[in-house]
């Protein structure tokens, strides 16, 4: 079974080229379908790379050549693009296959057989991303914006906390955000998922449904005989955060890099 993700800010294209797909290769299976380059950014600190990518190149918060920037790729990968033959020869170098929207059929079936006739090759990543953007006479897209403070409630006064500040947020009835410092602070969020949209993914984890934490307040990580992990947080806190066994591989993979 081939493993693929599809990253495509428009959510039709992307449900119409996954119909597409499940016609024409029933042994390419889409694992995940990524909205946006802050997404995908996410998606690969916490996964390991799929054996192919179908990618559009401007997506709603940036370019996704800014994928290769951040990480070592080495999966083919087949471009979806509205782009013209000045741009599609520009990167002609790389990848598998360049399709313009709206994708042909015939065109996406021939792309999936040339990646099957290259599977056993890994295709290495523009070297330049710079200028093969300015040949595509597009802007290098701004860096993806992540909260730099939060403000807190102490009584009755507004106070700033950086984020840098902050060793970990936990959930416990409210929301919680513990500093290095060892203060805790009630935060004005619903729920952690609101605030972890809100942060630098290569800075914060997810560790379970309680607790993000900071890379730079682990002390140490336990591994127990299922699998599953202990996260020790740095005085004052020393706070021990679980790690499930299904989340253990990614988490080593953002941990140890």
């Amino acid at each position: 079974m081939i493993n693929a993700v599809i990253i495509e800010d428009e959510s039709l294209i992307a449900r119409e080229l996954q119909a597409k797909i499940a016609e024409l290769a029933d042994d390419v299976k889409i694992v995940d379908v990524l909205p946006s380059l802050k997404t995908a950014k996410k998606w690969f600190l916490q996964h390991a790379e799929p054996d192919l990518l179908f990618m559009d190149i401007q997506l709603s918060d940036g370019v996704s050549f800014e994928l290769f920037e951040h990480f070592s790729l080495g999966c083919p990968v087949i471009f979806t693009t509205a782009y013209d033959e000045y741009a599609l020869r520009a990167f002609k170098v790389n990848g598998i296959d360049y399709l313009l929207k709206p994708i042909d059929r015939g065109e996406l079936a021939d792309a999936i057989e040339k990646f099957r006739r290259r599977a056993g090759e890994r295709p290495k990543p523009p070297a330049d991303f710079q200028e093969l953007l300015k040949a595509m006479q597009m802007p290098a897209a701004d860096r993806p914006v992540f909260k730099e403070k939060f403000v807190v409630n102490v009584r009755n006064t507004w106070v700033p906390v950086s984020t840098r500040e902050i060793a970990c947020f936990a959930r416990d009835n409210l929301n919680y955000l513990h500093t290095f410092g060892g203060e805790k602070y009630i935060l004005d969020y619903n729920t952690l998922e609101e605030v972890e949209e809100l942060l630098d993914p290569r800075v914060f984890y997810r560790a379970n449904r309680q607790y993000i934490v900071n890379i730079e307040a682990i002390q140490s990580v336990k591994p127990h005989e299922n699998q599953k992990l202990t996260l020790m947080l740095k005085a004052p806190a020393k706070l021990q955060v679980d790690v499930s066994r299904e989340k253990a591989p990614a988490f080593k993979k953002w941990f140890d890099r």
